[in-house]
């Protein structure tokens, strides 16, 4: 198996997973830990924009290459079992069938939220260093 065969496969399981948590967010026996770190992960996953923009180098594909799995990683550490088979094989039954990338907005103002804050504290860090 090649390197691309092996990248593509990868993906699939990321986004399977990505959608197993997507169903697990409305299982009863979800513990609530696992659904507020799921909500959070799906948030930032599904967001049509990222935390730190891919056009900066290394960094900009580092939450999409080592952030996003370790999260996904431990929210579904998080899952009892019958949740979390129950969720996948939903999520494999989605996969198998056109449909439409879900998106979340939600991540997507929280993103340009973080980012806003970020930048009306360095515009006041430059302000405070410039009067001294």
């Amino acid at each position: 198996m090649g390197f691309l065969n092996t990248a593509r496969s990868w993906a699939r399981r990321i986004k399977r997973d990505a959608m197993t948590l997507w169903f697990a967010r409305t299982h009863p026996d979800t513990p609530w830990y696992a659904k507020a770190l799921g909500a959070f992960v799906l948030a930032y996953a599904l967001s049509p924009i990222d935390l730190i923009p891919d056009f900066i180098p290394v960094l900009g594909y580092l939450d999409d290459v080592i952030l996003l799995p370790a999260l996904i990683w431990l929210t579904l550490r998080l899952l009892p079992p019958q949740v979390l088979l129950e969720s996948r094989q939903q999520a494999e039954a989605w996969m198998a069938r056109p449909a439409a990338k879900p998106r979340s907005f939600v991540g997507a103002v929280v993103i340009v939220l973080v980012w806003t804050a970020l930048a009306v504290a360095l515009a006041f860090w430059i302000a405070a260093a410039l009067r001294r």
